[in-house]
């Protein structure tokens, strides 16, 4: 009798389990509730690297599922991820149906919680998924399933996955999931408009780290930040209408991006646009924050209406003293001058001691500086890296990078220069930490000398990820 469970028992049990007697569950990528995502080894694949995504029978019908599964493994993309194989099979009296995929390396929802994409990055991001989605409409199919978390790097190209497309139940179900969602999908009618929608809502999402602001109760469209940039602003407020056939087109999308204008700019676009100048300046400057240092030699007096300056108690005051001042120079000059009549041999200037310095006795016998000891040496000498294993990173991973991220890994390195322990001490990133933690373990290095002995050390490596590259800095931190 086929045992019914439920997907948390597969993802907390099942790893060095295999499925079908050949593929092997190496590690839970993730759990839908309705199924579970494995990577597993297939021959076939790069690197034999691919994804086996498991569905209880008792959630989906496994005979259904299978004849989805073939009709979308016929579709070839460039931007679509590849199905190798589907089946059946038991594990532990649990009836399956699987699906085995492309191993994807990351994907957009990874990125978002860490930082937005810059403009340049939406720019690389659209067209490609811009183009699947056409493909599929195509082919008269509906992506139906579109969010950052579907949006995958696969062997440094953007693709989405076609099993996505396949198991997911009714639209109802999903259309309370969501604001990836569009509203008609309530009664299951799932269109290319709809997926038109799902992309409005996962570019505002890419770009700003938060979906946009919308009641599912309300016929309003959903809130565009007006900070968005554009062509994006423009292009996520015609994907937003509630009516789908107010939404732009997928070649819409595509000529706005390239810079033309496709369609006229709806009313709420100019409404909700980009700020104006005079509040721009409002809120970038507060009022009690001088734009330049304060210089009060150059303030000017203010005029009365006579053109002449205003004379207050303040410059009254200097008046006065400017009047006294001139008194003391004259009779300065006086003194001099009387003084000159009184004695042709002037008295000799008497030295001034520096103010903190104290005379010595006169029987003080003047003593030589004392040497200091020059710094001990010792026999201690620094170790020093002697081979560097950079991290193995993706050209479209690097790609998401908007200036730098810094990892630093703290290595403990054993007397014969290897290491035997890594931790990430502090990391901008994930992906990118995991990718310089697996690097650092591979370092080698010359160790460090104390008393002409080879001594275990300590080391920080901060490498520094960039889309033209990755450094890393090693610093010594013990001994």
């Amino acid at each position: 009798m086929v045992q019914v469970m439920n997907t948390a028992v597969i993802k907390s049990d099942w790893v060095g389990r295999t499925v079908d007697g050949r593929f092997p569950l190496l590690e839970c990528l993730g759990d839908s509730g309705t199924s579970v995502v494995f990577r597993t080894e297939f021959l076939e694949a790069p690197a034999k690297r691919a994804v086996i995504r498991l569905i209880p029978a008792d959630i989906g019908n496994p005979q259904l599922l299978l004849k989805d599964w073939a009709a979308v493994a016929g579709l070839s993309h460039p931007h679509l991820m590849k199905i190798y194989l589907s089946g059946q099979c038991e594990v532990d009296g649990v009836g399956l149906a699987y699906v085995i995929t492309e191993y994807a390396e990351e994907n957009l929802a990874q990125i978002i919680p860490e930082r937005p994409l810059s403009p340049d990055e939406a720019r690389e991001m659209l067209p490609p998924v811009v183009d699947a989605l056409s493909y599929l409409h195509g082919q008269g199919m509906v992506f139906g399933h579109l969010k950052p978390s579907n949006i995958m790097v696969v062997d440094n190209l953007l693709k989405l996955p076609l099993d996505s497309m396949v198991g997911r139940g009714g639209a109802k179900t999903h259309a309370t999931a969501g604001i990836y969602y569009a509203p008609e999908t309530a009664n299951g009618d799932g269109s290319p408009a709809s997926d038109v929608w799902s992309l409005g809502v996962t570019l505002v999402e890419a770009l700003t780290q938060r979906p946009p602001a919308w009641e599912r109760s309300t016929s309003r469209d959903p809130l565009v930040p007006t900070s968005l940039p554009e062509p994006f602003g423009g292009i996520a407020r015609l994907c937003l209408r509630i009516d789908p056939g107010d939404r732009a087109t997928l070649p819409a999308i595509r000529t706005r991006l390239e810079g033309g204008d496709a369609s006229p700019v709806p009313a709420s676009e100019r409404e909700t646009g980009p700020i104006p100048v005079a509040k721009v300046r409002a809120v970038s400057v507060p009022v009690s924050a001088p734009v330049l240092p304060a210089r009060p030699e150059l303030r000017l007096m203010p005029k009365a209406a006579d053109g002449e300056p205003h004379r207050t108690a303040g410059s009254k005051r200097g008046l006065i003293g400017l009047g006294g001042a001139l008194l003391v120079v004259l009779a300065v000059i006086v003194f001099v001058i009387a003084r000159g009549h009184r004695s042709e041999t002037p008295a000799p200037p008497v030295a001034q001691a520096p103010a903190a310095t104290v005379p010595a006795p006169r029987d003080a016998v003047p003593q030589p500086p004392v040497a200091q000891p020059p710094a001990s040496t010792g026999s201690t000498a620094a170790g020093e890296a002697t081979e560097r294993v950079m991290p193995d990173v993706s050209t479209a991973a690097s790609r998401t990078i908007h200036g730098k991220v810094l990892v630093k890994v703290h290595v403990t390195v054993d007397a014969n220069g290897v290491v035997s322990g890594a931790a990430i001490q502090s990391a901008g990133s994930r992906y990118f930490g995991a990718k310089a933690l697996e690097a650092a373990r591979k370092w080698k290095f010359r160790p460090p000398q104390a008393n002409s002995q080879a001594v275990a050390s300590e080391w920080i490596l901060e490498f520094m990820f960039r889309q033209n590259g990755t450094t890393v800095n090693p610093v010594q931190a013990k001994p």
